[in-house]
């Protein structure tokens, strides 16, 4: 009920501000990374500006504010972002914030992995919610019709979902039948579209792609992977292979990108990549790798 409460004062606040947009006044909206600027973008359209406060090329975990972009955040009429920790320095930003801002993740049904805490010698078990929700057609298409209504354009946000309801549809029908349905990743940030489309994640790392695996969960992972008879470990472009490449070398695997979609790189953006086209690409690497008919 709360968030269906803000969601509703959101409309009613930006709806003002959009119905001064043929005056040539644009709603100002921030976002926190990729996913979120691409759907704002695709559904505010000329009645919005969108910033992106991750760089192309950058990884979001551990993003951090230069003066003038806490400023954009504090006297922004919308920022948009995901909380559970995924960028402290953004969410410590938005304490101060004169303008509407939304937690995407609060009310949606999220799943608990383990911390990085458990990849280090000594520590406790800590369990964290996992954020990448993006990932999920479905899930996604949730963050989209929250975007829509944050905006006052759900009729725009009803177009994006039914092209995520396209898209889960050949993702299902592409991964049914396949010999193999464990993933191996450098980050466990597949978990959602695993569960999705009947999929095992064997993460090398925990939620964030810094994190280092001690020598003995290492050896636990290289077992676990040959285990399994993967043949196919997945790395990130925007985290290093080295660790990939590794635990590919120990088990006889190949290596093959698998995109988390936090950010794009300069070079994907000048080719004209999107969300669409970038988990096109993770599908045709998944049936490779996985074998699928």
């Amino acid at each position: 009920m709360r968030t269906r409460i803000i969601l509703i004062l959101s409309i009613i606040l930006v709806a003002g501000c959009g119905g001064s947009a043929s005056s040539g006044d644009r709603v100002d909206v921030v976002t926190a990374f990729y996913p979120l600027f691409y759907a704002a973008e695709r559904v505010g359209r000329d009645a919005v500006s969108v910033s992106n406060l991750t760089p192309p090329g950058a990884e979001p975990h551990d993003v951090e504010l230069s003066a003038r972009e806490i400023e954009g955040v504090r006297s922004a009429d919308l920022v948009l972002y995901l909380g559970s920790g995924f960028q402290p320095a953004l969410e410590r930003a938005i304490e101060s914030a004169s303008g509407e801002s939304f937690d995407l993740l609060e009310g949606l049904d999220l799943s608990e992995e383990a911390g990085d805490d458990d990849h280090h010698e000594g520590d406790g078990h800590e369990e964290a919610l996992d954020p990448h929700v993006w990932l999920d057609p479905t899930r996604y298409a949730a963050i989209v019709e929250r975007i829509g209504a944050a905006l006052g354009r759900p009729q725009a946000a009803v177009a994006l979902e039914g092209e995520l309801s396209q898209l889960d549809a050949e993702l299902r029908a592409a991964l049914a039948d396949c010999e193999r349905n464990e993933i191996v990743t450098s980050h466990a940030a597949f978990g959602y579209l695993a569960e999705r489309y009947g999929l095992e994640q064997i993460a090398l790392t925990g939620l964030s792609p810094e994190a280092e695996p001690t020598p003995r969960e290492l050896e636990r992972v290289i077992g676990e992977v040959s285990e399994h008879g993967a043949t196919t470990v997945f790395f990130e472009t925007l985290v290093s292979p080295d660790l990939a490449e590794t635990v590919a070398r120990e088990t006889g695997a190949r290596t093959a990108v698998l995109n988390p979609l936090e950010g794009l790189t300069e070079e994907e953006l000048s080719r004209g990549e999107d969300y669409f086209s970038v988990m096109r690409e993770n599908l045709a690497a998944l049936r490779e790798g996985l074998g699928c008919r």
